[in-house]
């Protein structure tokens, strides 16, 4: 344990940040009335922390008029809801729309998957 901590401490005294302290989350853009953004939010929205998705990349609600800061999106954002995935600032994919609760689980297990998003390594 000891050894752990002296190692991090090195890492943060070099100025070195270990890919272990990069901050995955996910950006919700929504605006007021929306239906799907509240029919996400009904189905999915008090589920999602619970989830090791929501361990990994823990959800952000931004209004998408707005607009969010600090992110290097890869492209303007013309629907709501979209779910965009970060990692440090930087998009790494995103879901356009809310295509239901079965279709949400499938296609961001998809991102996590093609960003090497390791789920299996989370206490559930």
């Amino acid at each position: 344990m000891k050894k752990n901590l002296f190692i991090i401490a090195l890492f943060l005294f070099c100025g070195i940040v270990p890919p272990v302290f990069a901050q995955t989350q996910l950006l919700m853009a929504e605006e007021d009335g929306c239906y799907w953004c509240n029919k996400w939010h009904q189905e999915v929205g008090h589920i999602y922390p619970k989830t090791l998705e929501g361990k990994a990349a823990p959800l952000i609600n931004f209004d998408l008029h707005n607009g969010y800061t600090n992110v290097d999106f890869a492209k303007g954002i013309s629907f709501t809801p979209t779910f965009i995935l970060i990692n440090d600032g930087t998009e790494l994919g995103r879901i356009e729309g809310y295509p239901g609760e079965d279709f949400f689980w499938a296609l961001l297990g998809m991102l996590f998957s093609e960003n090497n998003i390791p789920l299996d390594q989370l206490d559930g």
